[in-house]
């Protein structure tokens, strides 16, 4: 008889890397339309987090501008993008190993975890450094990467092919 619960201890299990990049992209794609959707519903500027992503890359003068500019979209764009993949990777590194993406269920929990402390690292660590991205905190950004985390997971687990 086979046993019911999965061991969830740490074994040598190679994550399928090109999945983590599509779901770290599609979940960073899915993030920004629900950052853009909170600022438009709350009647802040939508282009102001574009703006501060983009600091990363362009310097903090682009946030002494308002409204649209393609430069700073673009670069918000790529920023957000490479950091999406980036942490499709960091996430599929966790699951794998652990067979976290044993049922449906574990590995959404732990992709809205992985998500959460996502968002504390970003908004109360990195911040200490880019100063700019404290204005960004609250309960939107926090609900925004834990959708951000389940997702990833969520498509990481569809679509992962299985390792002989």
């Amino acid at each position: 008889m086979k046993p019911l619960l999965h061991s969830h201890r740490w074994v040598a299990r190679e994550p399928d890397w090109a999945v983590a990049a599509i779901a770290g992209f599609g979940a960073g794609g899915i993030l920004m339309l629900l950052e853009l959707a909170f600022d438009v519903a709350m009647g802040l500027d939508p282009w102001r987090p574009p703006r501060l992503i983009a600091a990363m890359l362009l310097g903090d003068s682009v946030l002494q501008g308002a409204g649209y500019s393609m430069p700073v979209l673009v670069a918000a764009l790529v920023v957000h993008y490479i950091l999406g993949i980036f942490f499709g990777f960091v996430l599929a590194a966790v699951v794998a190993p652990f067979h976290l993406d044993s049922s449906l269920a574990l590995v959404l929990a732990t992709g809205a975890l992985f998500g959460a402390v996502l968002y504390l690292f970003n908004f109360h660590v990195i911040a200490g450094v880019l100063t700019w991205f404290e204005e960004l905190r609250g309960w939107t950004t926090l609900l925004g990467h834990v959708v951000f985390g389940i997702v990833t997971a969520g498509v990481y687990r569809q679509l992962e092919r299985p390792t002989g």
